[in-house]
């Protein structure tokens, strides 16, 4: 076979798979199902508020359930292991679409600081799971939001310690990072320090829409790889 005509046939199966992924979650929103979404996370995704707000942002072509534990942690030997929590597990059975992880907060807590030597495949086995569904998960990964100052974290152990290794995920599996920023005047934004206000609450839930929607409010698929398959 013409070696160009090989190569030829090689785009053209990629090209193939990409436009396959796109349709199946333009097919979902045009005949009307819903496209499933997962908030996983700690207590800043299950009692900060933001998962019902991106609920609001992104309208009846989707369903966004909270699936955060307060106090959840990324690694195994530490206070709270998400992944050993009921919470979990009823993500991977919800099926989800779209998948936004939002952990490691705990990890800069005093009780937990020094328990994070395996949070890279700890983090990545969490992930591995949802990728493993049947289908295609899209899956952002957050970074946990700044901590202000609270005598119970440690604000340059997150910077220091656990974003590089949140980001380390984040490069060797190919997966897009959703940025919580610090912003002036944040004790108006997080309450302790830590937890959101209402304020927040609707600028994590602004900040997580415009990261994972397209203007016309479809998924992000560009935000991904050329050939991923979550």
């Amino acid at each position: 076979m013409n070696r160009n005509l090989l190569y030829i046939g090689i785009i053209l199966i990629v090209s193939i798979l990409c436009v396959a992924a796109m349709f199946q979650f333009t097919v979902k929103q045009t005949v009307g199902k819903p496209i499933r979404v997962a908030c996983i996370g700690d207590s800043i995704t299950e009692y900060g508020g933001y998962p019902n707000k991106l609920q609001a942002l992104l309208g009846s072509n989707y369903i966004v359930e909270n699936f955060g534990v307060s106090g959840a942690t990324l690694t195994t030997n530490s206070t709270l292991p998400y992944i050993s929590r009921p919470q979990f597990q009823d993500a991977l059975k919800y099926q989800p679409d779209i998948v936004i992880i939002m952990l490691g907060t705990n990890e800069a807590s005093i009780e937990n600081m020094g328990t994070n030597t395996d949070l890279v495949d700890q983090y990545s086995y969490l992930i591995n799971a949802f990728q493993n569904l049947q289908g295609t998960q899209l899956i952002w990964i957050a970074k946990p939001p700044p901590i202000i100052t609270n005598p119970n974290f440690d604000s340059d152990y997150l910077e220091n310690i656990v974003i590089p290794q949140i980001l380390t995920v984040s490069d060797q599996l190919n997966l897009p990072l959703i940025d919580i920023p610090y912003v002036v005047g944040s004790d108006i934004y997080f309450a302790d320090g830590v937890h959101p206000t209402y304020e927040g609450s609707t600028l994590i839930a602004a900040v997580v829409y415009n990261a994972i929607t397209l203007p016309d409010g479809s998924p992000d698929i560009t935000a991904f790889g050329e050939g991923y398959i979550g």
